[in-house]
């Protein structure tokens, strides 16, 4: 099917159903769902090609993958690009990924402005000043940022409230009778570990309760580093009755450090962990359930994708913020504390 043929069928111009079909903003939503539906029901694709001529661009968008931070995120960094590929496949627009042995993504960014290689990038893991933010303004390129920083340069973001996410939790927690509540955060120099650790905060002294630096802890989501700091936390007198930890990998290491010390999870101690929704890790399924603030990574990558298009389509940057809720699941993994 050509697209005079796909407009002729649903009663507009041409002009408008390439308008939808490549997310421009002036298209409203309706509109752009009814097209994209059409084009998935008759079988339409555009010529890449053609396309690609038509409007000069590469058809392609960035994304620099730094090895060592993404050893931080582990699965989750494969489930966010999942997400964006799923939503530019079907554009057919690819996703170039720049490997990086180091953490400086900056001359990446350089390299691909002067080869034109790429229309956007996408970044994410950002630090409250993150540099990235003033190097692609001045380069140039459009981008959208998975997270926020508290640079004072217009750009574009989606970001989950982490911050209310882990209020809500510490509270629910606190509800329960916790008042050692332990929590296992992300890397501290990302914005994300720094809302969650004032939401959790900001829980503990309205209650009261000024937070204790031995209760925190800090570093990437795995297995082995949630079980080494759930351990030491359990050795101490008294020992945390609830443990919050940032990711399931991390809360899988916890639940293990638990049973470990002969405890009971939901009885003796208490933990919600947060849930990327993971499909091959389901909090449902584990023994005891496990309470969560739930948030998918992976519809977050398509939703960037489909903003990246949104400003390629010339949406301006400043009005393309995202902020979406955190849901607080609770299962059987957070029960009353347990009597001194």
């Amino acid at each position: 099917m050509k697209l005079k043929e796909l407009a002729d069928r649903l009663g507009l111009s041409q002009t408008t159903v390439s308008r939808a079909l490549n997310g421009y903003p002036e298209v409203n939503e309706a509109t752009r769902q009814r097209v994209n539906e059409a084009a998935g029901k008759f079988g339409y694709r555009a010529n890449a090609s053609a396309r690609r001529l038509a409007t000069g661009r590469a058809g392609a968008i960035g994304v620099a993958l730094p090895l060592q931070r993404s050893m931080h995120f582990g699965p989750h960094t494969s489930e966010f690009l999942s997400g964006i590929g799923e939503r530019l496949a079907q554009h057919e627009i690819d996703i170039l990924v720049t490997p990086l042995g180091d953490d400086d993504e900056i001359p990446v960014y350089r390299r691909l402005a002067a080869s034109k290689r790429v229309d956007a990038v996408v970044i994410s893991a950002p630090t409250p000043d993150d540099p990235r933010i003033k190097v692609l303004t001045d380069l140039g390129i459009p981008f959208v940022l998975h997270g926020r920083t508290e640079v004072d340069i217009p750009h574009a973001w989606l970001d989950i409230d982490n911050e209310s996410g882990f209020r809500r939790a510490t509270s629910h927690l606190l509800d329960l009778g916790h008042k050692r509540i332990a929590m296992l955060n992300g890397p501290a120099d990302q914005t994300f570990a720094r809302h969650r650790e004032k939401g959790y905060r900001d829980a503990l002294r309205e209650r009261g309760i000024t937070p204790d630096p031995r209760m925190m802890a800090t570093g990437r989501f795995t297995d082995e580093i949630g079980f080494r700091y759930a351990q030491a936390m359990l050795e101490m007198s008294p020992r945390p009755t609830a443990i919050l930890a940032g990711s399931m990998m991390t809360g899988l290491g916890v639940f293990r450090a638990i049973r470990s010390a002969g405890l009971e999870l939901g009885r003796d101690v208490s933990m919600i962990a947060h849930d990327d929704v993971f499909p091959y890790l389901n909090a449902d399924n584990m023994v005891p359930s496990m309470s969560t603030t739930r948030s998918s990574i992976r519809a977050a990558g398509a939703r960037v994708a489909e903003l990246t298009l949104q400003l390629l389509g010339g949406k301006p940057p400043e009005a393309i913020h995202e902020l979406w809720p955190v849901e607080l699941v609770l299962r059987e993994s957070s029960g009353p504390a347990p009597r001194d």
